[in-house]
């Protein structure tokens, strides 16, 4: 038997959203034009480690900007409530969205009712960026900042990368340049 399939449990893992085990990590902020902030919300609901991957159930609060980004492995999206912006494209609820390995999507803009999804990485979901002045010119349109990355609770096997594509540093409110 090989390592990936002595790690398959033998019965199917049952979570639910309201579970008070699950629990919610802000995982990206910004301050808007009026002074008050806004994040992204997410609940990891099951995070391999063999084979890799990821389920999350995410909150975007209204108006909510992430940039430009793809993850290490194909990726779906399904937008359950709400909707959202990705570049030039409005994807309100319903909408199915593909991402096969090395496909990047955004800057992602939630809309004036924010945005609930649910997501699937199948395989390593850290993230890379790209067209970091894509970002910088939404933030701008809409008078945003965006915050240093909160800290994350990620898996013992797992390494933050998120510092490595330009974050706002944690000692300074400044957006990266």
């Amino acid at each position: 038997m090989s390592s990936s399939e002595s790690s398959i449990p033998a019965e199917a893992v049952f979570r639910h959203l309201d579970d008070p085990s699950e629990t919610w990590q802000q995982v990206k902020r910004q301050r808007n034009a009026d002074g008050s902030e806004s994040a992204v919300w997410e609940k990891w609901l099951a995070f391999s480690p063999d084979p890799q991957y990821l389920s999350l159930y995410a909150k975007y609060d209204p108006g909510m900007i992430v940039r430009r980004h793809g993850h290490l492995s194909p990726h779906v999206v399904f937008i359950v409530e709400g909707g959202a912006w990705f570049g030039d494209r409005w994807c309100p609820a319903g909408t199915h969205i593909e991402l096969p390995a090395g496909a990047a999507f955004g800057p992602i803009r939630a809309g004036d009712e924010g945005a609930v999804m649910f997501e699937v990485m199948m395989g390593d979901p850290r993230s890379w960026g790209e067209q970091p002045e894509l970002f910088e010119r939404t933030l701008a349109e809409q008078g945003a900042q965006a915050l240093p990355d909160p800290e994350l609770k990620f898996p013992d096997w797992l390494t933050d990368l998120r510092s490595l594509w330009g974050s706002p540093s944690k000692d300074s409110d400044e957006s990266p340049t």
